[in-house]
């Protein structure tokens, strides 16, 4: 068997298909990673489930990287802590166990009940490409609600990038969530699960809060600092914690000093499972997503710092700028990164 090594999946996609799965191979990937994959169930996954999803896969020659996120009424209660948490943490259980029986080995999941916010979508990126935007001026005020943009994979546009919806909040039940219930939460979910995927081998790593502020309409946010990633990733002594380091968000948090920092602080410990490698212009509370090369961090400096640390998981693309003729899911976008991304590799690793 050979060695682990750096190397780019390909993800963000929801099902299996043989233009997803070509794609992978034209670009000279060996794995696929899929975002809240539409597996059967309602609050909890099957074995036999995930293995008929990830059949076609297998027989492509390709890896399953990791599945990223679950749907968010698998955990909602967990996150607000709200009646009901422990039958969904024990759903969960048994979603993880599942997964490791069918041999995919990484869940990456967030803590961030409102999901992912943006205030602007538009070509408004270099040779007008479609990016997106945040300014928290907006978001607090309560009067411009409609203008925000927010990632539903449950209600999943076809027509719209990175599963954007325009003022289509997650229903709550809550109205208010301090910072301290939330890492109360954060905890007792962790200590509930951690045990399963010891068991059956998996690594649950969860991503950075997207946008990294101290609350969203009154729920608390709290992955959003590399320290408190620091925090998160020790919750537990347990190899089979990491994070889900997206590189955009923490650019988000502090720019090129956050990122290096995140480098240079968890990977030498083992604690990154895999990285999203993107980058934004600008710092919280207003950003705009962009290529690669042309944001707050060198990508070099970063892949170097990973391989000189021994970094041996996966690296995946992710929020690409749209090209002039794109489709929504952004194969043109996603091209020009995961070419990019490839190249670095090549050029860190042998030298």
């Amino acid at each position: 068997m050979a060695s682990p090594k750096m190397r780019v999946a390909v993800g963000q996609y929801p099902v299996v298909t043989k233009e997803y799965l070509d794609y992978a191979l034209a670009l000279g990937c060996e794995g696929v990673s899929f975002n809240v994959p539409e597996i059967p169930g309602s609050a909890k996954w099957d074995e036999k489930d995930i293995r008929e999803f990830i059949k076609p896969v297998l027989a492509a020659g390709l890896t399953v990287e990791s599945f990223e996120n679950v749907p968010n009424h698998f955990y909602d209660k967990a996150m607000l802590g709200l009646p009901g948490r422990d039958e969904q943490i024990e759903n969960m259980r048994h979603t993880i166990k599942s997964m490791g029986a069918a041999g995919v080995k990484i869940l990456g999941m967030h803590w961030m009940p409102q999901i992912v916010w943006r205030t602007d979508l538009n070509h408004s990126g270099r040779g007008n490409s479609y990016v997106s935007i945040y300014d928290h001026s907006i978001v607090e005020d309560r009067s411009r609600d409609s203008e925000i943009w927010v990632a539903r994979r449950d209600l999943r546009d076809p027509n719209i990038k990175d599963t954007f919806t325009r003022g289509n909040f997650v229903p709550l039940g809550v109205d208010s969530l301090s910072v301290e219930q939330m890492w109360e939460n954060f905890e007792y979910f962790v200590k509930g699960v951690i045990s399963a995927c010891e068991e059956s081998g998996v690594i649950l790593c969860f991503h950075p809060d997207d946008p990294p502020a101290l609350e969203l309409h009154g729920i608390g946010r709290i992955l959003t600092s590399v320290d408190n990633l620091d925090r998160a990733v020790h919750i537990v002594d347990s190899p089979n914690l990491k994070l889900e380091l997206c590189l955009g968000t923490v650019s988000e948090m502090g720019g090129e000093k956050s990122v290096m920092d995140a480098v240079n602080r968890f990977a030498p410990i083992d604690k990154i499972a895999y990285i999203h490698l993107r980058d934004v212009q600008g710092t919280f509370p207003v950003f705009a997503e962009c290529f690669l090369g042309e944001g707050n961090y060198k990508p070099y400096e970063v892949v170097k710092a990973l391989h000189k640390h021994g970094f041996t998981g996966a690296i995946l693309d992710d929020h690409t700028p749209g090209l002039t003729g794109d489709d929504p899911y952004g194969y043109r976008g996603r091209a020009h990164a995961i070419g990019y991304i490839q190249a670095l590799i090549e050029v860190v690793t042998n030298n």
